[in-house]
This record gives structure tokens, C-alpha cells and sequence, in this order.
């Protein structure tokens, strides 16, 4: 494959998305020499980071924080998830779209918005990008203590987070917003990247099938180049069974929230999605294509509110007064 044609491939990329070019190895090797390591010839001849090595993936997003996003302290398990960071960031901008759609084309801005991230993980890297990016105000909230933990430790060791992001526990599996939010409480935009396996053996599968297709070689137990919990990766039912509980919990929280939304991996998932939401009567539902490299997907996100209600919100939140 060509270098214009791998250019291509990023440019699938938002187009605010500040990882958009090819990566500057030199540059980030300034901020993280340790990724010097980790960067050898790939098939094409060119310099590049050994995607399939997991400590040479999270030197590579400890660079890109730091010099795009300004966090210089970034540090979790190694069990934990490793997020592709380009790939988190374009679902923050479509949601930022999303809401300006709302907004007379202006993407709201700041404290006037709140946004909840269910399942932030031991990363944080939603909440990061948000308040990077819009400085929108984060609830965080996932299932797993330590996860919360070393959560609520980034944003407190990173200056530009505290006072930000208010990472929650959730105590229920089974529960999305109860226990999260409040009767009264007004939530702008709900983000979501559910579990994407219903079992290990379907998660070490997927690993497999990964490490083959970034290094060409079949192992029978690789390891995985983004790591992950069981919680992070694996559900009963998996994805499909997730994104059906979030949908009818999210509709007894429908004045609560001006939109909800979640990645959907399976193409597959998506009329089973649509018919649910129509059947607990969301008055929008719209489908995002997302994509990084040769990997496609997409966002869908909901609303119960109608267009009266969305103007009222708009009005009561988001204009100076």
C-alpha cells in the first residue's frame, strides 16, 4: 500500500481531529523517548511503531496525549484497556457536531455542557479529549473500583482535568444511569463504547484475528497490542445485549438527556437497535458513520425529547443570559 493511500485512509479521520496526518514520530519521540524503542522499518520500509507490541501502543498514546491534548500524566494497569486515541477523538468531535446541530450550527462550549461517559475505564480518555477539545464538564462512571480509582487519580495528577471530569462508581452491573444520575439532573450528551464480546473465547478470537492482520503472522494465544479488563471487553450477551439494556434504561431517563448515543461495532446489531428505539418512541435517531485505517463503524444516538423540548433545552442551558 502506498504512503497517499495510507494518507487517505487517516483523512477518514474528523476533520478536526488533531491526529488527522501522519504521525510525527520525531515529534512525539521528543515528549516520550522511550517510544524510540518501539519504532523499527514495517513492510512498506517506512518508520513506524510495532502496533502489534502493547507497551510500544501505550508509549505511542502517552506521546500523543502529552504533545496534542497537554497531559503529561497518564498512567493506569497494564490489564487495563489501551485506547487508539485518533479513533476516541472522532467520536467526541461528531458528538460536538451533534450537539451544534442543536445550536444553530455553533458547537457548544464549556461548563454550559455535561456529558456522561458510561464505562470510562481506568483510562479516561473520553473526558481527556472532551475537555481538551471543548472543555465540556464529565461524569464517569463504571462498574470497576480500581478503574475509578486510577480514573479519578488522572484527573487529579493533570491540572487541566481537576474540577472537570467527577468520576463515579457504578455499584449495579446491570445499571446505566440509576445510581448515576439524578431525578433533577440534566445531562447534555450520554458517549458509550460498549463491551464488544460475549465470551473470552469470542474475545481471544478477535485478538487473534487482529494480531494477524497488523503483523501477518497466526498465533494461538497472542497478546492483545490494547489490553483490557473482562468488564471492558466482555458481556453476557455482548455488544448486542449491552446496547439493548442501555436503550430501554436510557428511555426512563428521557427528560434527562438531550441526546444518548453509543459506538456500535456490528453492522450487524443495527436494525435490532432501530427497532427498539422506535418502539420506546426516541423522536431522533441518527447513524454516524465513524472509521480509522481499514476499520469501519458507527455512532447512533437517540433522543426522546421533541422539537420543542430541544428548543427549550437549547434556551434554558446553553444561552448567556
Amino acid at each position: 500500500m502506498s504512503t497517499e493511500k495510507r494518507q487517505e485512509q487517516k483523512k477518514r479521520l474528523h476533520s478536526r481531529n488533531r491526529n488527522l496526518d501522519m504521525y510525527d514520530l520525531e515529534a512525539l519521540v521528543l515528549v516520550s523517548p522511550q517510544l524510540a524503542n518501539h519504532i523499527t522499518p514495517n513492510k512498506y520500509g517506512e518508520d513506524s511503531v510495532d502496533f502489534a507490541n502493547p507497551v510500544a501502543v501505550k508509549l505511542l498514546n502517552k506521546a500523543l496525549l502529552h504533545r496534542y491534548y497537554g497531559i503529561e500524566n497518564w498512567e493506569f494497569p497494564d490489564e487495563n484497556l489501551c485506547p487508539p486515541i485518533p479513533g476516541r477523538a472522532d467520536y467526541i468531535h461528531y458528538m460536538a457536531d451533534l450537539l451544534a446541530e442543536n445550536n444553530f450550527g455553533t458547537i457548544p462550549k464549556g461548563k454550559m455542557v455535561n456529558c456522561l461517559d458510561i464505562g470510562v475505564g481506568a483510562n479516561c480518555i473520553y473526558p481527556i479529549i472532551g475537555v481538551t477539545e471543548y472543555d465540556w464538564d464529565f461524569i464517569g462512571s463504571d462498574i470497576d473500583s480500581k478503574s475509578i480509582e486510577t480514573a479519578k487519580n488522572i484527573v487529579s495528577v493533570n491540572g487541566s482535568l481537576r474540577d472537570k471530569v467527577d468520576c463515579r462508581l457504578q455499584l449495579n452491573s446491570k445499571d446505566y444511569f440509576y445510581g448515576i444520575i439524578g431525578k433533577e439532573d440534566k445531562i447534555d450528551l450520554a458517549i458509550c463504547n460498549p463491551p464488544f464480546h460475549a465470551s473470552p473465547e469470542e474475545a481471544a478470537k478477535g485478538t487473534r484475528r487482529k494480531v494477524q492482520n497488523l503483523t501477518g503472522e497466526h498465533k494461538r494465544a497472542p497478546e492483545l497490542n490494547f489490553a483490557g479488563l473482562s468488564s471492558e471487553l466482555i458481556c453476557e450477551g455482548g455488544e448486542h445485549k449491552f446496547i439493548h439494556n442501555m436503550i430501554k434504561e436510557s428511555s426512563k431517563f428521557a427528560k434527562n438527556f438531550l441526546w444518548f448515543s453509543t459506538l456500535v461495532s456490528k453492522k450487524s446489531n443495527l436494525k435490532g437497535i432501530y427497532t427498539s428505539l422506535e418502539n420506546l418512541d426516541a423522536n431522533r435517531i441518527k447513524t454516524i458513520p465513524v472509521g480509522t485505517g481499514n476499520k469501519s463503524s458507527r455512532i447512533v444516538a437517540w433522543s426522546f425529547l421533541s422539537k420543542v423540548e430541544q428548543k427549550d433545552w437549547r434556551e434554558s442551558r446553553w444561552v448567556k443570559k
